[in-house]
């Protein structure tokens, strides 16, 4: 008996427990259930909302149209025009306006006086005539007349002379003087032709229409779509005369499961409370697993630290070190032990930098955030040797957002050094020789140049010895023939001297130079080439400029690389005017900049030559070898400037660069 009411109880607590877990699976479907209504109500309204917004929005533009037409039919009238400049200026507002289709003049007796029609369609009329609707313009007239202002007519259809047909209204504004109604101005509009107006402002899944009040369709743009809701919007256009109605159908496929992020989250929250019941006993073995996956994940980025080449160094907000990578003790020669703990001086400063290295400490633990992109000091090996590093340091934020220190990052860069100076060794001889190839193609030039002040030399050197012999000379004469001689060896030695030191190489010190000495050091040698090949040089300098800062030989290169260029393509038989203007200006709008331009008047630079102008080797030149222009730019970049061309109009190319203005600043420590 005993046994048999244990296992009733078994039974009634079994069954009880699944009557709570259905009632509770139950109350948890009718939530959702719930929601899942309330949100596609919620987004039903929403849509509804924004059509009845987009209705008024349309309502309210047509109204704006037909206002701003108005006042372009009243200013038909400014000034009593004769019929023919009416009618001229009637076609222009026809053509600006393609919702008017008619535009009529009519007096007061309401015989039209002057007409022009829309060019967009056919002649509206032309099939049933005017006169078909004439009462419905006396109508819309006498009462425009009754208002003392301009009405619409009711609409009506008129069938088109190619079959079709537009549905339309006709809008009369009287035309008073003194009170006087002394004739009318009729508009014909196109109901359609107002609703394409409206097309921007529809998605493709709108319809909007003008209808009747009992909802006969008079206009309609767009599309019906299949759908299983139709929202519907409907505004009252009402206008003096007469009133339609704007409809606008909008499609909207049946909602998702989850319509709203509101509705998954409430969802999500509701399976959950059932599932924590099932989570509470698997608690304890996840969080197992959550400690041995921490500690794999602890010693794996104990390894990878250990691993990296870069070093790595963790200070306190007090400056103290309190954590250093392996990287970071083999760069410095010091263990980890030497290194806790220190804070000022420490041992891998050199001595003669340690006090700089302690202000700049001092200003970084004040709360100074340093460059992202980092900066470059010198650290001391524990054997003595000294070493370029570059340094990046980032605030060190723990899990709670507070700040509790600073984090660095270090690179040895002495290999990067070493790359970087072989480098500019290398540009530098390869400019060398570019500027010794240029000169090469230059010494034809300088010997005929020289062959004009020898020669004038050899002349005042016999005719002086022929006065010496025949002793029929004065002092004077013998002072004019010296003076003309040491003239043409002064303009030799110029001449010799601009060549030498164009190609003598000096080390690229930048310093602060005049626009105009640019173009003094190099205009002799332009001229020798500009006088052979017929070359008018033109030099503009804008008034005011500033010194710029810059290596001053590799600039002077870069000038009269693009001034033989510039020459070069004007050497065609076609071209008869050759001029070639060189100058500097302000580089608008910043005053920071100083802008050179080299022009010509070529043929210009093709396309496909256009894209690999500036690569290395490219040459259109049988005897070029490829890298000036890509010299030239190298040189400006090294600068800070840029380096570009764009078409010379009329005709041929401007080259432009700029340079940073200023005097030279002292090197950083």
């Amino acid at each position: 008996m005993a046994l048999t009411e244990t296992r009733r109880e078994r039974w009634r607590a079994h069954w009880r427990r699944r009557l709570l877990w259905s009632a509770l699976a139950a109350l948890v479907l009718a939530l959702l259930v719930t929601l899942v209504w309330l949100a596609g109500r919620y987004e039903a309204s929403q849509l509804q909302s924004k059509l009845d917004r987009d209705a008024a929005d349309a309502v309210s533009d047509i109204r704006s149209r037909l206002t701003r037409n108005l006042q372009s039919l009243q200013a038909l009238q400014f000034g009593e025009p004769l019929p023919a400049r009416w009618a001229a200026e009637a076609a222009v507002l026809l053509r600006e306006r393609r919702e008017l289709l008619r535009i009529e003049w009519r007096d007061s007796q309401h015989q039209i006086l002057a007409q022009a029609g829309t060019p967009y369609r056919p002649a509206v009329f032309d099939r049933l005539g005017r006169d078909s609707v004439h009462s419905e313009v006396v109508q819309a007239c006498n009462a425009a007349r009754r208002i003392s202002g301009p009405a619409y007519s009711r609409s009506y259809f008129v069938p088109m002379t190619d079959g079709l047909g537009v549905e339309v209204m006709e809008v009369c504004l009287p035309l008073a003087s003194a009170g006087v109604v002394m004739g009318y101005l009729v508009a014909t509009y196109s109901l359609q032709d107002l609703l394409d107006d409206l097309a921007g402002q529809l998605t493709r899944s709108q319809e909007v229409s003008f209808t009747e009040g009992d909802g006969t369709r008079l206009a309609m743009r767009g599309m019906a779509r299949r759908s299983s809701r139709v929202f519907k919007a409907q505004q009252l256009l009402d206008l003096p005369g007469t009133t339609l109605v704007l409809r606008i159908d909008s499609w909207r496929g049946a909602p998702d499961l989850f319509p709203n992020v509101l509705t998954a989250l409430v969802t999500a929250m509701s399976i959950a409370l059932v599932s924590i019941l099932l989570l509470l006993g698997k608690d304890m073995r996840r969080r197992l697993k959550a400690e041995s996956d921490l500690a794999d994940a602890l010693a794996f980025r104990k390894a990878m630290e250990d691993s990296l080449v870069t070093g790595l160094r963790a200070r306190d907000l007090e400056g103290r070190i309190s954590y250093v990578n392996p990287a970071f003790c083999q760069m410095v020669g010091f263990s980890a032990e030497e290194l806790m703990g220190q804070s000022a001086n420490a041992p891998y400063w050199p001595p003669e930098l340690a006090d700089e290295y302690k202000k700049r400490q001092d200003i970084r633990l004040a709360g100074n955030v340093p460059p992202r992109e980092g900066f470059e000091s010198v650290f001391m090996h524990k054997d003595g040797t000294r070493f370029p590093v570059l340094i990046i340091e980032a605030p060190l934020i723990n899990a709670q957002g507070v700040q509790t220190g600073w984090m660095s990052a270090f690179l040895d860069i002495r290999e990067q050094r070493r790359v970087e100076e072989l480098s500019r060794a290398s540009q530098d001889r390869l400019q060398a020789t570019a500027r010794l190839a240029m000169v090469g193609e230059m010494a034809s030039l300088l010997s005929h140049e020289l062959n004009q002040p020898l020669a004038a030399i050899s002349s005042y050197a016999t005719g002086m010895r022929n006065l010496l012999q025949r002793g029929a000379h004065t002092l004077a004469d013998v002072e004019l023939a010296m003076h003309r001689i040491a003239e043409q060896a002064e303009r030799a030695g110029k001449v010799i001297k601009s060549v030498h030191d164009f190609v003598r190489r000096r080390d690229q010190a930048r310093e602060a130079v005049a626009p105009l000495a640019l173009f003094d050091a190099i205009l002799p040698l332009i001229n020798l080439q500009a006088r052979k090949l017929g070359v008018q040089v033109q030099l503009r300098l804008e008034s005011g400029l500033p010194l710029v800062l810059c290596d001053r030989t590799m600039v002077e290169q870069v000038l009269l690389n693009l001034a033989r260029n510039g020459m070069q393509a004007m050497d065609r038989p076609e071209i008869r005017r050759r001029v070639l203007q060189l100058g500097a200006k302000h580089a608008s709008p910043d005053t920071r900049w100083v802008e050179f331009f080299v022009a010509d008047v070529g043929p210009g630079i093709a396309p496909e030559v256009a894209q690999q102008l500036f690569t290395p080797f490219f040459t259109t030149k049988a005897e070029g070898m490829g890298l000036g222009l890509s010299l030239c730019r190298t040189v400006i970049e090294q600068h800070g400037g840029a380096l570009a061309f764009e078409p010379h109009p009329p005709q041929g190319t401007v080259f432009t660069f700029t340079l940073p203005t200023g005097s030279p600043q002292a090197p950083l420590p």
